[in-house]
This record gives C-alpha cells, sequence and structure tokens, in this order.
C-alpha cells in the first residue's frame, strides 16, 4: 500500500469522523508501513491504537486551521487525505439547488467554503510540512458532477460549483509544490456514490451495485492512489482508476 512513501510514514487525514475518512484510517492502520496517522475531525475519535493521535477542530475555520498547524509543528507529512465536504444540511435548510429560484448567496458561500476553501486554505497553512525533498501524497475528495465538460443535467448549482472550484484549485496546488517538493503527488479523487450521510437522501435512486460501502471505497482510492507518480500529479481520477475530463 502506497509504496511511495517511506516505512512508517506519518498520514493526516481530514474528515476523521466520516465515512470515508474512517474508513481510509481503518486501512491505513491494517498495513506496518504507517508510523503514524494524526485523525483530524469535529466529533471525538476513538482508537486503542498507539499509532493514531486524534484532534479535534474544526479546518473550516481559520482558528482550527492554525490549532493543527501548531500541532503538527512542520513535521513532514506523507500522506494527507481530505475528505470533508457538504452537499445537504438540515439545520441550515441547505439542499442542493434544481432551479434558479432556488439560488442564494448564503448556501453558495456555505458549500464553497467547505468543499474549495477549506481544503486549499489546509494546504496552505500546512506547506513547510509539505515542502523538502521527502515523498508526498496529498489526495482530496471531489465528485464527478464537479466535471465541467460531464455536467448534461444541469442542477446542484453550489455543490457542482464548489467541486469545480475544488479541482482548479488542487490543480494550481500542484504546480507551486512542484517547486517546493519534485516528489510531491497531488490528486483529486471521485469516490463514487459511497453509504454514508453526505448521500444519504439521494440514495433512492442509485442501483444497489452502484451504491458502495465505505469499506469498499476506502480500498479502491488507496489502490488508485497507489498507482500514481509525480507525473500524475494536479489529476482527477475515480475510484476505478479512471482519468476523469475536468
Amino acid at each position: 500500500m502506497l509504496s511511495l512513501l517511506p516505512p512508517h510514514y506519518t498520514a493526516l487525514v481530514i474528515g476523521a469522523s466520516g465515512g470515508i475518512g474512517a474508513a481510509i484510517i481503518q486501512q491505513l492502520l491494517a498495513s506496518s508501513n504507517v508510523g503514524h496517522i494524526i485523525a483530524v475531525s469535529r466529533q471525538t475519535l476513538q482508537s486503542n491504537d498507539d499509532r493514531l493521535t486524534h484532534l479535534t477542530v474544526d479546518v473550516s475555520k481559520e482558528e482550527g486551521r492554525l490549532e493543527l498547524k501548531k500541532a503538527v509543528a512542520a513535521q513532514p507529512i506523507h500522506f494527507f487525505f481530505n475528505a470533508i465536504g457538504i452537499l445537504h444540511d438540515e439545520a441550515l435548510h441547505l439542499q442542493p439547488e434544481k432551479r434558479f429560484d432556488q439560488l442564494n448567496a448564503d448556501t453558495l458561500a456555505q458549500v464553497m467554503n467547505i468543499n474549495a476553501f477549506a481544503p486549499i486554505l489546509l494546504l496552505a497553512t500546512l506547506q513547510d510540512s509539505f515542502k523538502g525533498s521527502h515523498p508526498t501524497v496529498i489526495a482530496s475528495l471531489s465528485a464527478r458532477v464537479g466535471s465541467i465538460t460531464d455536467n448534461q443535467f444541469g442542477g446542484w448549482y453550489s455543490y457542482r460549483a464548489s467541486k469545480a472550484a475544488h479541482n482548479m484549485l488542487l490543480k494550481t496546488a500542484s504546480i507551486e509544490l512542484k517547486r517546493l517538493n519534485k516528489q510531491s503527488v497531488v490528486l483529486c479523487l471521485h469516490p463514487g456514490t459511497t453509504d454514508t450521510a453526505l448521500s444519504k437522501p439521494f440514495q433512492s435512486r442509485v442501483p444497489n451495485e452502484k451504491l458502495f460501502t465505505p469499506k469498499f471505497v476506502a480500498e479502491q482510492l488507496l489502490a488508485v492512489i497507489a498507482q500514481r507518480t509525480p507525473e500524475d500529479s494536479g489529476s482527477f481520477w475515480d475510484w476505478n482508476g479512471q482519468p476523469i475530463d475536468w
């Protein structure tokens, strides 16, 4: 698993209490190659593995990112996995918009902040951990609906736009990081429809064979990541190892 990385590497998983984030951590802990995992989420995470450190912070806010930076203390990060994202929120009355008259500035700003701005601001905040000559893989969850080329049905304005913005920001980061660390790999990943809280309201329209478990998705994404090299930095892949058009 992740043979590009050195033995006993350090991993940082953002969104560790969510379905995919938690599954990624379980897959990493099953490998003897992992030396230390820093798991970040807003909810408490229980684990008895002494390789795991949990931080309860909200990285969508500046104070949370600065708290994480202080905890990481510029140590080299070999594997960064971002699993945070928002599609709907009952408390905020936030749902994917199908029509013009469902759009409002607050929703657009909230979805854009979590799906696009938080990931890139995390990379900026933690840049000292990615600089240097050590191998570093940065993988961030995107979505196929963020592909402008693939958009044939419309709707879901804020989610589509935020994932398209996410992809552009990560692509741009890959270019800068290549100057700061020639061994860096930056990837945008589409996990498919996964049985998590994010997709729950929309699962009735998904065939059983296309609704994946978090464990399956984590296995697939790590396999896709393992096949990538620095020459692939700044690219967009689906869970089955197929490239996605921007």
